[in-house]
């Protein structure tokens, strides 16, 4: 269990670092980073919207430190919800995997706010509806985003005053570009979504191999803080849950691709069991559809919308399945 508070706003957890942290970890809200030396400063990620990431600013300004003034921006992946705020940290280098820019650019916060705005209308079926409903909180269209300025592969070092900051890319995982931000001085490392903890990860692109390559890496680090995209600040147990989650799924999946059954069918009739619990258990629909894709050997992606449809499917049935509360009287 964690001994920083899982609360919305900034914990400080070393001298000058710091997480930006959202309870309760679910579809969009994410956690961001800072690290700091003298005036050098660095953010990991931005936030869903710009809204958000305002939100998220004025608190870094009330320590001191002024968007105008990150001289870097560390994006750990594509998805929207740690990136949909670039725009608001104007002079910054953002920095991204090479495979991680060629993902965002695919799916702008433009393209999100015009599926929001037809899954409202009733256009785009079960996909729409579900999209629209899990994501009504969020602004996209407000949300103007922002490219990466700067690329790498594989590794990349950055400096932030005496601290050396270390890049590492493990995707194809959760996407297709996934980077884990590492600060040995802090003893700290942001993961980005590599880690969910308390939430359902979500496999985009996997292999799951990957993924626990990944988890395998953080836990042999010499750090004290891991820092998840999704959910509290947590330690080497929070790792181990994420990797078991996904050798369970791997597991399951297995047992059903090789009887034969869909990847639809597959995901409904997976018990979650001890994962019943997580938010946004309907994941399981895309994370088999993935496991399936590798066996099949096909690397076309999976269209998102399908994918989508597949959750609201795997989230309706669960509602379904669970009693209805007992009245008192």
């Amino acid at each position: 269990m964690s001994r920083y508070p899982y609360e919305k706003g900034l914990v400080e957890f070393a001298s000058g670092a710091h997480a930006y942290l959202q309870p309760v970890g679910n579809w969009g809200y994410s956690n961001a980073g800072l690290i700091r030396d003298g005036d050098q400063s660095l953010l990991v990620d931005t936030l869903f919207d710009e809204h958000l990431t305002n939100e998220m600013l004025r608190q870094l300004a009330a320590i001191g430190c002024k968007a105008e003034a990150i001289a870097s921006l560390v994006n750990t992946h594509a998805n929207g919800d740690h990136t949909n705020g670039n725009a608001l940290v104007p002079n910054a280098e953002i920095w991204a995997s090479a495979a991680s820019a060629k993902e965002m650019s695919e799916l702008p916060a433009s393209a999100l706010a015009a599926i929001k705005v037809a899954g409202e209308k009733g256009d785009l079926g079960e996909a729409g509806k579900y999209f629209a409903e899990i994501f009504a909180p969020f602004d996209f269209a407000g949300s103007r985003g922002k490219s990466p300025t700067k690329t790498f592969s594989g590794r990349h070092t950055l400096q932030v005053g005496d601290k050396p900051v270390h890049l590492i890319e493990v995707g194809p995982a959760h996407t297709a570009g996934d980077v884990m931000v590492h600060s040995p001085e802090d003893r700290a490392i942001f993961t980005g979504d590599i880690l969910f903890i308390d939430c359902t990860p979500i496999m985009w692109a996997g292999p799951v191999e990957n993924w626990l390559r990944a988890c395998d890496l953080i836990a042999d680090l010499d750090v004290d803080v891991i820092v998840p995209g999704h959910g509290p600040i947590t330690d080497r147990a929070g790792v181990r849950k994420v990797a078991e989650y996904l050798r369970f799924v791997e597991r399951e999946a297995r047992t059903r691709f090789d009887a034969g059954m869909s990847s639809e069918d597959a995901a409904l009739d997976i018990a979650l069991g001890e994962y019943d619990s997580w938010g946004d258990a309907e994941r399981i629909a895309v994370n088999v559809e993935t496991c399936y894709r590798s066996w099949r050997t096909n690397p076309t992606p999976a269209n998102p919308l399908d994918m989508f449809t597949r959750m609201a499917r795997v989230h309706a049935a669960r509602k379904q399945r669970k009693p209805a509360p007992v009245s008192p009287n």
